[in-house]
């Protein structure tokens, strides 16, 4: 009888260290808990105005380049237009300033220039009738030396006249023509950004993808920097799931994985492109099949279909090493 209680209790024990053994098995789960989660593009005009044009709803599909709404431009088209007209008129300035002065104003400097001439050749003539007289002795010295004086005078008055007259033909002095064309770069920036503020009141689609929300309708006002359009493109729709800390060494980037999600096709797939590097216990809304108390890791991965965000999914689990 005593033999046959320990041989019984021998294949108890057998049993449970066996089922102790195999129990980290059975609480490995079959497939781990996700969704789908969209990170949407809200689009926004940098300034406040009426909406005066929706070329989308809710749920369209739209391309790259295709226009979503406008604001108003009224106002930033008169900047835009003021900026122009400085263009012009520092363009004007610093041609200007290459030119030098107007023909009308050059041929007052010619008229000097020519009055100084005739003063010098009538102080020649003087000196040249003063010269023999003196050497003849009919003038004094002091006489030739006047005249002689008087000829240097006109002859300097002749070269200064020139040199205003080429002063005048110049334009402006180097620094203030660098001054100019500062002043025209400035206003073209100016332009630049008028305009680009102006195209920011229409903004386009940067990427394929879905109209998720139309925030504002044509007559309403719409704040600065205040979502009118968000889109969901299919590129920036992602799977999230837990992975516990036991098997995070399976999860790297690059790797992918096998989800299936009610009334998908089968075959399904999945590239991760982020693992959390910090823990985080089970989120409340994941109704994991394992203790809520474990600690898990956030994967995202890019799935192969198009899916709607919120749905959840079961991700195969990786297996180690490989």
């Amino acid at each position: 009888m005593r033999q046959r209680l320990l041989i019984v209790g021998l294949v108890l024990a057998a049993l449970v260290l066996g089922g102790l053994a195999a129990l980290p098995h059975f609480r490995r789960p079959a497939t781990l808990s996700g969704y789908v989660e969209g990170e949407p593009l809200y689009l926004s005009a940098p300034v406040s105005g009426a909406v005066v044009q929706v070329n989308v709803r809710r749920g369209d599909e739209v391309k790259a380049g295709q226009p979503l709404f406008t604001v108003d431009p009224r106002q930033l088209s008169a900047q835009r237009e003021q900026a122009q007209a400085e263009v012009a008129a520092a363009s004007a300035q610093a041609r200007d300033a290459r030119l030098g002065q107007r023909p009308v104003e050059l041929a007052v400097f010619d008229a000097e220039v020519a009055a100084a001439e005739a003063r010098a050749r009538d102080a020649q003539a003087v000196l040249r009738r003063v010269e023999p007289l003196v050497a003849k002795g009919i003038y004094a010295p002091a006489r030739l030396d006047d005249a002689k004086t008087t000829y240097q005078a006109a002859q300097a008055q002749v070269a200064a006249a020139r040199k205003r007259r080429q002063a005048a033909a110049l334009g402006q002095r180097e620094e203030q023509v660098r001054a100019a064309d500062s002043r025209v770069a400035q206003s073209q920036a100016q332009l630049s950004a008028a305009s680009a503020r102006l195209s920011d009141l229409a903004p386009v689609a940067p990427t394929a993808a879905r109209v998720e929300e139309v925030f504002f309708q044509r007559g309403e006002w719409a704040g600065a920097n205040q979502p009118v359009v968000s889109l969901l493109p299919d590129d920036r729709i992602k799977l999230r799931f837990f992975v516990p800390q036991e098997s995070l060494a399976a999860y790297r980037p690059g790797r992918t994985v096998r989800f299936s999600c009610d009334g998908c096709a089968s075959g399904l797939t999945a590239r991760i492109v982020f693992v959390a590097p910090r823990p985080e216990f089970t989120p409340p809304v994941i109704f994991s099949r394992d203790a809520r108390d474990r600690l898990v890791f956030l994967v995202e991965a890019v799935p192969s279909a198009r899916l709607n965000p919120g749905q959840p999914v079961d991700v195969e689990p990786l297996e180690p090493g490989r």
